[in-house]
């Protein structure tokens, strides 16, 4: 069954940012435009999405579609995510207002899941259920080749009777392993680790043997009994499992991809080479303009909302971010004061970048650290 959620308070949030122009604002709406791979025909993470779903052991479960501007009480507390919890705070999270975030995880389907009346009716004839969820979530993250702050997610869980069945960790092994086949093939070697997540007790992380290296690629975890109760599920009753994994890491793994910005390019030469086990060969190793900029800044300077500034300005020329040096001199800088260096790499993947088209850009990251900082260049 497919189940597409349509969120009224979603629309008029859209409304009210589509009318505002601070940079936030603008920066949301950019994030919230951007193309959901997952749903792109032809692209390796749609290829991936196809090939769970597909799987003989996930056929029968239901796939929802749910909003990407969420509450942040269905996002956090729900989900047992402790008050003090970093991703709680607006240097890991876009906040779109104080109570609603563009969502950080594509869990948050169980709440939604959970409305839907027939849903609702299969769970009180005691029938078991499943669902994928999948799509683009957000979250404030450290610039480099591995990570964007927009990226996708697929999430699954299963609900059953403990009278049919008790959830047990080979039953998160079983279903961690066919998620893995159904991506890479039957024949991967796959190990397990003990984990943790807010959400789920006992768990698991999954690692894959990829050229005799092993990589960790996803967790699940046995649902906890406090989070059912406050989906309004009784767990002296019900159990069930979860996963929830990014969906670039298999795609750049299977390709030995060098850099998570070529899943979004448009130029033919990558495009062509984008297919699932298919190795990736350069098309040439274009040649990165490095600029550095320090500055001093108060002890409230929050670096990812600084990442967002250089990606507001640089884009997808932008490679990676490095802090090479930070320090405080209460004597040279003032008393809480900080002075932060970092280091700009940027690289086209498609071409020869010239210093002409670069030092625009750097110069309006100097102007803008000015601005938006209130930083003191150095």
């Amino acid at each position: 069954m497919n189940i597409q959620i349509k969120s009224d308070e979603e629309m008029r949030l859209r409304k009210e940012l589509a009318g505002r122009n601070d940079t936030e604002s603008e920066r949301i709406k950019r994030y919230l435009n951007t193309a959901d791979l997952s749903r792109t025909p032809g692209n390796p993470l749609q290829e991936i999405v196809k090939r769970v779903l597909e799987w003989p052991s996930f056929k029968s479960f239901d796939v929802i579609q749910v909003p990407e501007i969420v509450p942040t009480d269905i996002s956090f507390d729900l989900f047992d995510f402790p008050a003090d919890h970093p991703a709680r705070s607006k240097s890991d999270t876009y906040y779109v207002d104080e109570k609603n975030i563009l969502r950080t995880h594509t869990t948050v389907m169980w709440y939604y899941y959970l409305q839907d009346e027939n849903v609702k009716k299969r769970i009180a004839k005691g029938e078991a259920v499943g669902a994928f969820c999948y799509g683009k979530v957000y979250r404030k993250d450290e610039l480099d080749r591995s990570h964007m702050n927009v990226f996708h997610q697929i999430d699954g869980w299963y609900l059953v009777p403990r009278k049919q069945k008790i959830i047990t960790i080979e039953d998160l092994q079983e279903a961690l392993s066919n998620f893995a086949k159904a991506i890479f093939g039957a024949n991967i070697q796959i190990r397990f680790n003990e984990d943790n997540f807010p959400y789920t007790d006992p768990s698991l992380e999954m690692e894959i043997n990829k050229n005799g290296k092993w990589l960790e690629v996803a967790g699940a975890g046995v649902v906890k009994g406090s989070v059912l109760e406050k989906f309004g599920i009784d767990s002296s009753n019900w159990n069930g499992w979860a996963f929830g994994p990014g969906v670039e890491r298999f795609a750049m793994i299977s390709m030995e991809l060098p850099d998570i910005r070529l899943l979004w390019s448009d130029d033919p030469r990558v495009k062509k080479q984008l297919k699932l086990g298919n190795k990736f060969q350069e098309v040439s190793k274009y040649p990165p303009i490095t600029r550095d900029i320090s500055f001093v800044v108060d002890g409230h300077f929050v670096p990812n909302d600084y990442f967002d500034l250089i990606r507001d300005i640089g884009g997808n020329l932008v490679e990676q971010v490095e802090l090479l040096d930070k320090y405080e001199d209460a004597k040279k800088f003032g008393p809480g004061r900080v002075s932060y260096t970092y280091r700009v790499v940027y690289r086209s993947l498609e071409r020869t970048l010239k210093t002409s088209e670069i030092d625009p850009l750097q110069n309006r990251l100097y102007e803008e650290t000015k601005l938006q900082f209130k930083a003191e260049l150095r």
